[in-house]
This record gives C-alpha cells, structure tokens and sequence, in this order.
C-alpha cells in the first residue's frame, strides 16, 4: 500500500499529522480556522487528537497535533470531495493492516521483549544489592550503630554516628527516655530482629562487678535500614 500521507507508529495506536492531512485534502482556507472548526464536530482532546507546537528555525512556532486514524477518517468524509475519498479509504485500509492477526501478534511479541528487556536491566542493576542483602542478612556479624552509619555514607547517604542515634530515638528504635536503658533498642525493634545487645561484665577496682550492655545492629537491621534510607522512606531529607 502506497503511503499517500505519513503515518506515525511510534504510540500505541497509528497517528496522522493534522497539517499533513490538511495538505492532502488541499483545503483553501488557513489551518488553524480549518483545525478549529474540524475540532467542533465533537472530537476531544487528549482522546481524538494531541495539539503542539512544532519547532521554529527563526519565526512563531506552527500550530499541529498527531490526530487518531479514526478522527483523520471522520475528517476525511466532512470534505465531501474526491481528496477526502481517497484519504478515507486509504485508513480505512491501513487500519484492516493494522488489526490483522499477524500485526498484532507482532505488537504483542514487541510488547513483551520490551518488558523482558526493562526485567534484565533492573535484575542486573539490583543485582549488587541483592547479593549485599543475602550475605548481610546471613550473617552472624552484628555491628555498632557507629559502624552502620559508615555503611550509609558510603552508599551516598549523609548521616554520622550521632544523627543516626537520633533518628532511631525518634522513630521509635530506640529509647529515647533518660534513664538506664536510654539509647537500647525499644521492644518493637528487638523483636523485629534488627537489634542484639552485647552483654560485657566490668570488674571494678573495689572488686564489684557491673554489666555493660551495648545495642548492635544484626544482619537484618544492617539490610533493613539501608533500604529505608536508600528508597527514600527513612525521610525526605535522607531520599538519595
């Protein structure tokens, strides 16, 4: 099938531009009264057709707007002539071609080896996160809060040891009120498993003993809260 007017099929259905059409039809008046009264037979934007401005080399930008083929051939038949006749059929054919069972299997296969193709490139960009997270959860290493605040800067988040601590007071993973336990891990998060404490017995020099007692961030907690500080969620302040 010759192409009589340029068709667009870079979108989910096959377009046609306004002002080529218009140049097909030879219509004598201006575009833009002749668009505007097209316009007028009950078509929607953003549904029918997409107005914009083309680009300009020196003077105003031109008026246009990729059109359905389903509007172009309603167009084509308010003209009435031979050059409206002609138009119409040649969509009525291109969308027949563009319906058949073979083209759509086609946009169908297209479809889906994008989706494929866009799955490989996340899996792939995801990949070091996803072996970091496995070997960290796994792990029986637990760290200090010092030391997980290390970590997040090192994957772009600026945060030091103390504005860590006073996140975590404020968000309810760790005591916040002064006494004995102020700075160990509240409930909730020992038993979400994102805390342990270490245990260290003091002997003082009067010979009593004391218990030291040190809140580190398990193999869990270390994946937990850098993905909540690397996917924005922790705060909009700390969103990479």
């Amino acid at each position: 099938m010759n192409e009589i007017i340029k068709v667009n099929y870079e979108n989910d259905r096959p377009t046609v531009l306004a002002r080529d059409l218009y140049q097909f039809l030879e219509i004598g008046s201006e575009f833009s009264h002749w668009f505007k009264r097209m316009c007028e037979y009950g078509f929607s934007e953003g549904i029918d057709f997409s107005p914009f401005l083309t680009e300009s080399s020196g003077g105003r930008p031109a008026q246009d707007a990729q059109l359905t083929i389903e509007m172009a051939k309603e167009i084509c038949m308010l003209q009435r002539n031979e050059r409206g006749k002609q138009a119409r059929q040649y969509f009525i054919q291109l969308e027949k071609d563009w319906n058949s069972p073979e083209k759509v299997m086609a946009r169908a296969l297209q479809i889906a080896d994008k989706r494929i193709k866009r799955l490989e490139t996340q899996i792939e960009a995801d990949r070091p996160k996803v072996l970091f997270a496995g070997a960290v959860e796994t792990s029986k290493s637990s760290i200090l809060i010092g030391e997980l605040a290390k970590i997040l800067k090192q994957n772009g988040v600026s945060i030091g040891q103390n504005r860590l601590f006073d996140w975590m007071r404020k968000n309810g993973y760790l005591i916040r009120r002064n006494g004995s336990d102020y700075n160990m891990p509240t409930q909730r998060a020992m038993e979400m498993g994102l805390f342990e404490i270490k245990e260290t017995s003091i002997v003082h020099a009067d010979g009593h003993t004391s218990i030291s007692k040190t809140p580190k961030v398990t193999g869990k907690g270390q994946v937990y809260f850098v993905d909540l500080f690397l996917s924005g969620k922790a705060g909009k302040e700390w969103a990479k």
